[in-house]
């Protein structure tokens, strides 16, 4: 994967709108489930390309060290040949003077060559460790908006489960409503009414029909007297009360 790749897959993930792409999903849950398998497989694609990228860098500054080691070490060399041609020249060995002269310059060549070599590969170390720096902050902001993302998934899961056993709630409080008349409940009330009805009305029929009853028993008492009055009449006695 390049580094453009990892720049535009980070900026891109890190610029979701994770509220916006919920309320256009169908199923929130499903769709923050996948947002979590995505980020997550995301993370981990960029972490083993930053990973290669600063074993690229690590191994650029390390090949650097070691160019700047041999920089050092041909100038040493140049140093004890440029000392040892001084020593043979001051013992009148010119020849041997100027062979070891010869050596320090080549020692010397060397040290530049290698000194322009690093010149020209530190802007690369630079530019690649700030490379590096930006993908690291990019693949700390994915992982932030990861834990954002897992976050809001378990609050949404959470809050749905909750307002589905409300609604379940609410559903079966009213399908036993008694006072919705359309109700079983509502129905097998107005039959107990009727019957509570018919049994007053049978009761009070009852009652009627006793007094009636009462009241023949006493127009049979009443008559009885007049006629016990009237045989006493009628065998000279007079028209008062009777005495025992």
């Amino acid at each position: 994967m390049s580094k453009q790749s990892i720049f535009g897959r980070i900026s891109t993930l890190i610029r979701a709108n994770v509220n916006s792409l919920i309320d256009q999903a169908e199923d929130p849950e499903k769709m923050l489930d996948q947002l979590v398998r995505d980020y997550t497989n995301n993370i981990a694609e960029a972490e083993s390309a930053i990973a290669e990228t600063i074993g690229q860098l690590r191994l650029l500054e390390r090949d650097t060290a070691e160019d700047k080691k041999e920089a050092s070490d041909w100038g040493s060399k140049a140093l004890a040949a440029s000392r040892k041609g001084d020593e043979l020249r001051g013992s009148g060995d010119a020849a041997g003077a100027d062979k070891f002269d010869n050596l320090a310059k080549i020692a010397l060549q060397r040290q530049v060559q290698t000194e322009n070599e690093i010149k020209a590969i530190e802007p690369q170390i630079q530019q690649q460790q700030v490379v590096v720096d930006k993908l690291k902050d990019g693949l700390n902001g994915m992982k932030v908006k990861l834990d954002q993302l897992k976050s809001k998934r378990n609050e949404l899961v959470a809050r749905s489960k909750v307002a589905d056993a409300q609604n379940k709630v609410y559903d079966a409080v009213k399908s036993v409503d008694v006072l919705d008349p359309t109700s079983e409940l509502g129905r097998f009330e107005e039959k107990v009414r009727r019957q509570e009805a018919l049994s007053a009305g049978k009761q009070e029929l009852s009652a009627s029909s006793l007094d009636a009853q009462f009241e023949s028993l006493e127009d049979i008492g009443e008559l009885t007297e007049v006629e016990a009055r009237l045989a006493a009449l009628k065998s000279g006695g007079s028209a008062g009360s009777l005495e025992a």
